[in-house]
């Protein structure tokens, strides 16, 4: 047979929300011994008025480290803006000499030569080249 209890359980005390520490947070700061401003930035200390005058400097570290930041990410922006600006000249260049180059290649064949001196009283030569030797003395 089972015999009932009448004893009545207090209930714990609860604290209050100001003064409640994340029980995980303390036993890891016991247990490994994780410097204060970690454990303070996590139960909220940090940004108390007197903890907030000394991290100053700190937090404009980190403004500054964000400002330099956003401004490299705006140099490497700019920078592939301009390859992509050169890439296009150096095709459109490319695309200029090759048409130069036929041009000259085209001018510069014997008969368009032969064509361009006719008036100029010049005419082409139909005796071929020939090969001169000189005589080695012994």
């Amino acid at each position: 047979m089972i015999k009932p209890r009448n004893t009545i359980h207090k209930k714990p005390k609860e604290k209050p929300a100001s003064k409640i520490k994340f029980g995980s947070f303390t036993m890891l700061n016991s247990k490994m011994k994780v410097g204060r401003s970690v454990s303070g930035f996590l139960d909220g200390k940090f940004f108390s008025r007197e903890n907030l005058a000394k991290q100053i400097p700190f937090i404009l570290f980190i403004t500054f480290l964000g400002v330099l930041y956003i401004a490299n990410s705006y140099n490497a922006e700019k920078t592939i803006i301009e390859i992509g600006k050169t890439k296009k000249e150096i095709e459109e260049l490319r695309y200029a000499y090759i048409t130069t180059k036929s041009d000259l290649m085209f001018h510069s064949k014997q008969s368009e030569v032969a064509y361009k001196l006719k008036n100029s009283g010049i005419k082409e030569s139909l005796v071929p080249p020939v090969k001169l030797y000189l005589k080695a003395e012994k």
